[in-house]
């Protein structure tokens, strides 16, 4: 089970760049229901989302680099390249930061997930965080890609 809030970013933070980063390249095969495929690195991952907005079901299997390969061109719309940065909150959560690039750029979004919706429902985010957009499926990647 997936449990996040998402929130525009129109002020980054002046040492996100500090934190770890994965160089991300993500496409869709379905978006309703959501099947991804991801390059984050050298990881490839292949997603399976059920519906919803905050709170919906998330599985994943690992992808050979072949497979991810053989799939990246099967993918409907455009393919999503960002940099994610994790960035440690309160110590407790992570931040990931994703700044988007080329077609989606200068879009950035943070995620932050949690182990109930309570817990989410209850979420006081840092005040460089803009417009929590949890509950606008236009700012799914899924949606995202076909913009």
């Amino acid at each position: 089970m997936e449990i996040e809030r998402k929130y525009l970013i129109e002020k980054l933070p002046e040492d996100y760049k500090d934190y770890p980063k994965k160089e991300m390249e993500q496409g869709y095969l379905c978006t309703a229901p959501v099947v991804r495929i991801r390059r984050a690195n050298d990881d490839y991952i292949l997603t399976y989302k059920s519906g919803g907005l905050m709170v919906r079901e998330e599985y994943n299997l690992p992808l050979t680099k072949a497979a991810y390969e053989h799939l990246r061109p099967k993918t409907d719309g455009r393919l999503i390249h960002k940099i994610r940065y994790h960035i440690p909150y309160r110590d407790k959560y992570t931040i990931e930061l994703d700044v988007f690039l080329d077609a989606l750029a200068p879009l950035v979004l943070a995620e932050v997930e949690f182990d109930t919706k309570e817990e989410a429902e209850r979420f006081v985010p840092p005040d460089w965080f803009g417009e929590d957009v949890t509950f606008s499926p236009e700012y799914h990647n899924s949606a995202l890609s076909r913009r």
